[in-house]
């Protein structure tokens, strides 16, 4: 963590073991090539926060899928670096996700132990096994 003029900044961290391939029907996805243990924090990504007028224009292109509601009332929008944005979507996710407002900030977790060669998904409702349902058909 870098503090600097009351921010705080911290720089992108992304496990050693993960990567991004090609997801059955899906498009692409994250994998990990190694097990990871539960509670491993795998990805800590910076975000670019934008605010309710730029998300309404972001909701009419492709990028809708890839940002995350943003602040405490949910009105803005960020945009993840990283892998982040390109996790799939599970109702019983492997993984959750965090977000820090105060230093822009997104952190993936592992929920539980993660074998090789497995794909590591979270909810996009932001709770790893909330089953509300999605703006897309989802598993």
């Amino acid at each position: 963590m870098i503090l600097k003029a009351g921010f705080i900044f911290l720089p992108l961290m992304i496990h050693p073991s993960i990567y991004i391939d090609k997801s059955d029907g899906i498009g692409r996805g994250v994998f990990t090539k190694e097990s990871i243990p539960a509670n491993t924090i795998i990805e800590a990504s910076p975000v670019i926060v934008m605010s309710s007028e730029e998300r309404k224009l972001l909701d009419q292109t492709l990028l809708h899928d890839y940002i995350f509601e943003w602040g405490a009332d949910s009105k803005q929008c960020c945009m993840a670096l990283g892998f982040v944005p390109v996790y799939n979507h599970s109702y019983k996710s492997n993984c959750e996700y965090e977000m820090n407002f105060e230093s822009e900030t997104i952190k993936i977790k592992t929920v539980r132990n993660i074998e090789a060669g497995e794909e590591l998904f979270i909810n996009y409702n932001g709770d790893w096994n909330n089953d509300k349902k999605l703006w897309f058909d989802a598993k």
